[in-house]
């Protein structure tokens, strides 16, 4: 239980074990100083595990869950039912109203600066305290139904931005699931008669964009070109919910823990709904570009920080709200950029390279030919971590451990480097020829899987943890560790 008050708690350096952003955005460092929403937490919660008591399938469904992808039924849970009676409660634990389109006789209640559920509250919302509907949302509505038999009808057509189905009906609950395209509202509408073709010619772009040039700016050129042929077909929020899918889908290609958790979801039709954020590691030169292409797709600026001058990196936090979208993009930093905002300026060459250039220059940007170094879902913690060593998954050490947030890596992937990177950064200096022998030799660590786990609604990130697994899974860290 937390203590009086703690749900007011902000994660700050003098409370708790997490460091503040550093203040150089559009908002202030204060409003991305994620509070612990303890007590909202817990009243959703209560609600939702009103509703697994009545209504079987849920129930067993949650029991899988948590069984076979160590997962937590509440992480899936796109938002329930309430009736207005319990209005009241929800202000008072910190919920409001949310301006997005929904039936005239319901008002959408959701925690502004908290990751959780959201509330539909209405008439007929509730009985004795026990939503009358619940929600989640699998990656692929079509996939959920398959996977459990079930002859439920979807409303909506393909290419709807909304697609939902009845899966079970017990005890007076109607237990649903749902499918959003970019879309955060709760009124369905009939899409455009040319809607689904448009949106499977815009993954098929996605999908078939070049990532390898002789020159990466032609390759940013190229995605760029992409992205405005994707952009006149289907809205913003939709292109950005179908580009983030392939980056995943890249990423799951390179990665056998991916592929393995992946397979546990999908077992149970649940694809990667369970996502938090995708992390792309930039090199200096492209930087700019790839903030740029993800501000096109919607994404607004959220904290950035500035881990210091020893450990020589910072990030660019980002975030789409209406697609539900997080994107933390890091790079190599020298000591006086703190002072600009590296994510719009160009950022010079290094006569050195640090943790995440060296990523770079071994494989290749995230946003181009090496794809995302981590795709960061809500799990479990524990249950996860067992569970992926019954598959032969290991996990590295936490580097994040607290009430609150719990992180860890899956050992990381290693890749074949191609050897004409290998001599480019020999020829600058850059590694050494021991070095540059072994990364020939053994290859590098690509990406990784990670574990996390939020209590509280936390949505932000421990800047001391994240550096010190950037110093552990720098290349050459790694490389000696394995000599």
């Amino acid at each position: 239980m937390p203590r009086s008050g703690e749900n007011q708690l902000c994660a700050n350096t003098s409370r708790l074990p997490i460091m503040s952003p550093f203040p150089i955005s559009e908002k202030s460092a204060a409003g991305f100083d994620w509070p612990l929403a303890y007590e909202a937490e817990q009243a959703l919660g209560r609600f939702i595990g009103a509703f697994l008591l009545r209504n079987g399938f849920a129930r067993r469904l949650g029991e899988r869950m948590r069984d076979e992808t160590g997962t937590d039924f509440y992480e899936w849970v796109d938002h329930f039912t309430l009736a207005p009676e319990h209005a009241g409660e929800l202000r008072a634990v910190g919920l409001v109203g949310e301006n997005v389109s929904a039936p005239k006789d319901a008002t959408v209640f959701h925690h502004p600066r908290a990751m959780m559920p959201r509330v539909l509250v209405r008439a007929d919302g509730s009985r004795g305290g026990v939503p009358a509907t619940l929600a989640i949302r699998p990656e692929v509505l079509a996939d959920f139904l398959a996977r459990h038999d079930l002859e439920a009808r979807i409303e909506g057509e393909f290419g709807a931005r909304l697609r939902r189905a009845l899966v079970a009906e017990d005890n007076d609950t109607r237990f649903e699931a749902i499918e959003r395209l970019g879309y955060r509202g709760f009124a369905a509408e009939a899409p455009a008669p040319d809607a689904a073709a448009a949106t499977i010619r815009a993954r098929e772009i996605f999908r078939m964009r070049r990532r390898s040039f002789a020159d990466d700016a032609e390759a940013v050129r190229h995605a760029f070109a992409a992205l405005d042929h994707v952009l006149a077909l289907v809205p913003r929020d939709v292109a950005c919910e179908l580009f983030f899918a392939e980056e995943r889908a890249f990423w799951e290609f390179r990665n056998r823990a991916a592929r393995v958790q992946k397979r546990r979801q999908d077992t149970l039709g649940l694809g990667w709904g369970n996502h938090d954020h995708h992390t792309f590691r930039c090199s200096r030169r492209l930087f700019a570009d790839t903030v740029q292409f993800f501000a096109r797709l919607g994404l607004e600026k959220r904290e950035r920080f500035y881990a210091g001058d020893e450990a020589g990196w910072g990030a660019q936090v980002m975030e789409s709200p209406a697609v539900g979208i997080v994107v933390f993009a890091d790079v190599d930093l020298l000591p006086g950029e703190i002072y600009i905002d590296f994510a719009t300026h160009r950022l010079p060459e290094m006569s050195e390279v640090r943790t995440v250039g060296l990523w770079c220059g071994l494989h290749g940007d995230s946003f181009l030919q090496a794809g995302m170094h981590h795709l960061e879902a809500r799990f479990d913690f524990v249950r996860l971590r067992d569970q992926l060593a019954e598959e032969g998954v290991n996990t590295m050490k936490p580097f994040s451990d607290f009430e609150f947030l719990k992180q860890a890596f899956t050992e990381g992937e290693r890749w074949r480097v191609r050897p004409e990177r290998v001599a480019a950064l020999r020829t600058r200096g850059l590694i050494t020829t021991a070095q540059a022998e072994g990364f020939l030799r053994d290859g590098a660590i690509g990406s990784h899987l990670e574990n996390l786990q939020r209590k509280g609604g936390f949505k932000g990130f421990n800047q001391k943890a994240v550096s010190a697994i950037i110093a552990a899974t720098d290349p050459r860290t790694v490389q000696a560790h394995s000599a």
